[in-house]
């Protein structure tokens, strides 16, 4: 009876295959890590320490005296994400306004695609020490906003600087990097029709 004798290249090409397997599991976790786990961990760190100049979500006005003898120059900028392809810009970029005065402004945005959108504002503040002091009591960042193919809108804001801001911040930035988050919505929508569906 002959004896079969395995090649060394089939040995070595089902090591190759097992180790490219493996790596292409170990690639695909690495990516859904990153995109789905880390935001929501980045985003519990930064509130919690107050780094990236995360801003805080709504803000109750309570009473304050206006301080009439200060001025804080507050700049605005806008940007997207290389996905989003809307227009987003501040209606105004600057203004000087007296901490505890309850101050309005908008940011437009356009939709220039032929479908509807849905995104998501991400504000970011500096200096990182005004943080605690910049306040918002309404805010286009607190919701999704949903533009229909061609469609534009003011997205408002209305903030307060605080009276106690340190005496040496005297001017604040506030910037909002736009998100396409209209897949996540479609996807969530999805599990909840799913979810809701009799068995």
């Amino acid at each position: 009876m002959a004896k079969r004798s395995q090649s060394p290249e089939t040995g070595a090409w089902s090591a190759n295959t097992i180790t490219t397997v493996k790596l292409s599991t170990l690639a695909v976790a690495m990516l859904g890590f990153a995109l789905f786990v880390m935001p929501p961990l980045y985003d519990a760190f930064c509130e919690i320490t107050g780094l990236n100049g995360k801003t805080g979500g709504r803000y109750e006005a309570v009473p304050a005296a206006v301080d009439k003898e200060r001025l804080v120059k507050v700049q605005f900028v806008a940007s997207h994400n290389e996905n989003m392809p809307w227009e987003f810009r501040p209606a105004t970029v600057e203004m000087r306004v007296h901490p505890g005065e309850a101050v309005d402004t908008v940011f437009l945005a356009r939709n220039p695609t032929g479908r509807n959108m849905v995104g998501q504002a991400i504000p970011s503040l500096v200096p990182f020490k005004a943080t605690e002091y910049f306040h918002k009591t309404e805010c286009f960042c607190f919701n999704q906003q949903t533009l229909a193919a061609g469609e534009s809108a003011e997205l408002g804001l209305r903030f307060i600087v605080d009276p106690d801001l340190p005496r040496g911040v005297n001017t604040i930035t506030l910037s909002y990097t736009l998100f396409d988050v209209t897949d996540r919505m479609a996807k969530q929508t999805e599990n909840k029709n799913t979810d809701a569906s009799p068995i």
